[in-house]
C-alpha cells in the first residue's frame, strides 16, 4: 500500500474498533453512528464513506471471507472437487475463533452476544450470505445444479456459524475449535454421500 491507502485503512480500523467498543458496552441497537463518529473524532459522513450501513461496522471483514472462499474454489487443484476445496476452506480456523489467547476468546464471546441480540445484525448477515451464495453459484456455472450446490455448501457454513454462536453463548471456549471441525466433517460427509437417502422413513 501507498501512504494514502495506509492512512485510509488506519482510519477504517479506528472507526470499526471505536464502534466495536461502544457496541460491546451498550449493545448494537443503542449506539448511533453520530456517537461513533464523535468517539472516533471523525465526521458522521466519514463513517458512512467507509461503512455504507451501520451493520457494516460489524461485518466489514466479511469481504475478505468471500474473496478467500471464491479463490479457494476457483484455484482448486486439478482433480480436486468443489466440495473438497470447500471443505478445506470451511474447516480452517480463522479470525478470533482460531486464537489461543483467552482475552481474544472473551472478546469473541462479547461480539457473539452482541450479534445474537440484534435482529438488524442477523438480518444483514443473511443478506450478506445470500449474496455470497449467488456469487458462488455464478462461479460454479449459474445453472440449477450450480445453485443447488452453492446453497448446500453455504448452508453448511451457516449451520456451523449458528452452532458456533450457540456454543459460545453456552460458555464453550478452548474446546470449541475441535467441536466445530467435527460438526463440519459430519455435514460435509452428508453432502459427499448425497441426499438421496436422507430422511427416508
Amino acid at each position: 500500500m501507498g501512504l494514502r491507502e495506509r492512512k485510509k485503512e488506519q482510519t477504517r480500523e479506528l472507526i470499526a474498533e471505536t464502534a466495536r467498543g461502544l457496541f460491546g458496552e451498550r449493545g448494537f441497537e443503542a449506539v448511533t453512528v453520530a456517537e461513533i463518529a464523535r468517539a472516533a473524532d471523525v465526521s458522521t459522513q466519514t463513517v458512512f464513506n467507509y461503512f455504507p450501513t451501520k451493520e457494516d461496522l460489524v461485518y466489514w471483514r466479511l469481504e475478505s471471507f468471500e474473496e478467500e472462499l471464491l479463490s479457494t474454489i476457483r484455484d482448486r487443484a486439478a482433480g480436486e472437487s468443489v466440495l473438497t476445496a470447500f471443505g478445506r476452506f470451511v474447516r480452517a480456523p480463522r479470525g478470533m475463533l482460531g486464537s489461543p489467547d483467552p482475552e481474544t476468546r472473551e472478546r469473541l464471546a462479547g461480539v457473539t452476544r452482541m450479534i445474537v441480540q440484534s435482529p438488524s445484525l442477523l438480518a444483514r448477515e443473511q443478506q450478506i450470505f445470500a449474496g455470497y451464495t449467488a456469487d458462488l453459484a455464478e462461479l460454479l456455472g449459474a445453472d440449477i445444479t450450480a445453485q443447488v450446490a452453492a446453497n448446500a455448501m453455504m448452508g453448511v457454513h451457516r449451520a456451523l456459524v449458528d452452532y458456533t454462536r450457540r456454543r459460545i453463548v453456552e460458555g464453550a471456549r478452548a474446546e470449541l475449535a475441535g467441536e466445530i471441525r467435527a460438526q463440519a466433517d459430519a455435514a460435509l460427509a452428508l453432502l459427499g454421500r448425497g441426499l438421496g437417502d436422507y430422511g427416508v422413513r
